[in-house]
């Protein structure tokens, strides 16, 4: 890890966006197979709502990390930001594939078909993937709206008693 892109990251948390691009920049001269510096790029341009640039950088680094969910997830959400719907799902379905361990891509895709496609059930299958990450772990909105999505999508499939189960989890 180069001191270029440690100096970028902490730009970026003094909100210092100007010299984060340029520690990045150097960062990726010094060294061109640096993700991390192509990923921290792509943040401060997303940062500046910049999309189509910081798509750029985050392909960059997806190139060189194929196998990291967080580079597609990032290439995800620029599209998404970008009302570029489809895409957005294609590289959220990669994510949730490869490498999705904390169910960002699955709730990301489970409320891109609930509120876009109006697909009740590619919806349900995926905050059941989300639910099935979360585990037992603390309640949050998330888990709680996944929970009730589901409650009633099985109610509706009269599913009641898969229903009660999941209203008992809240």
């Amino acid at each position: 890890l180069s001191a270029w892109t440690l100096m970028g990251h902490e730009f970026i948390e003094l909100k210092n966006t100007n010299a984060a691009v340029e520690s990045y920049r150097r960062a990726v001269d010094t060294n061109s197979r640096d993700y991390r510096a192509w990923y921290g790029l792509g943040q401060t341009y997303e940062m500046l709502t910049m999309h189509f640039y910081a798509l750029y950088y985050y392909r960059k680094a997806a190139s060189l990390r194929p196998n990291d969910g967080r580079m597609w997830i990032a290439i995800a959400n620029c599209n998404e930001q970008l009302q570029r719907i489809p895409q957005a799902m294609t590289f959220y379905q990669k994510a949730a594939q490869i490498d999705d361990p904390e169910g960002h891509a699955a709730l990301k895709l489970a409320k891109l078909y609930r509120h876009h496609t109006h697909d009740p059930e590619k919806a349900a299958i995926y905050y059941s993937q989300y639910l099935n990450i979360a585990g037992d772990a603390e309640i949050l909105d998330t888990t709680a709206e996944a929970i009730l999505y589901l409650a009633e999508h099985h109610k509706n499939n009269g599913k009641l008693e898969k229903a009660q189960t999941l209203l008992a989890r809240l």
